[in-house]
């Protein structure tokens, strides 16, 4: 089957300015921390073995919303 083109373009989203960078998640800057700890901490230990870990912290992590309501 033959795939129609249609003749009006895609609206593309927004950019943001040069150099702007989409803000972090609560997760992603617990893990950016948590992740140059355990790599400071354990400096042998595998990458993949650390993330296991930061993971398993972040459940019970006082910057993870989901423990914020319930700490309260």
């Amino acid at each position: 089957m033959a795939r129609v083109e249609s003749d009006t373009p895609k609206p593309k989203a927004p950019r943001r300015p040069t150099g702007a960078r989409k803000k972090l998640s609560a997760f992603n800057k617990f893990m950016q921390t948590e992740m140059a700890r355990l790599k400071e901490d354990e400096p042998d230990m595998p990458h993949q073995e650390r993330f296991k870990l930061a993971t398993k912290n972040w459940k019970d992590a006082k910057e993870n919303p989901k423990n914020a309501a319930s700490s309260s």
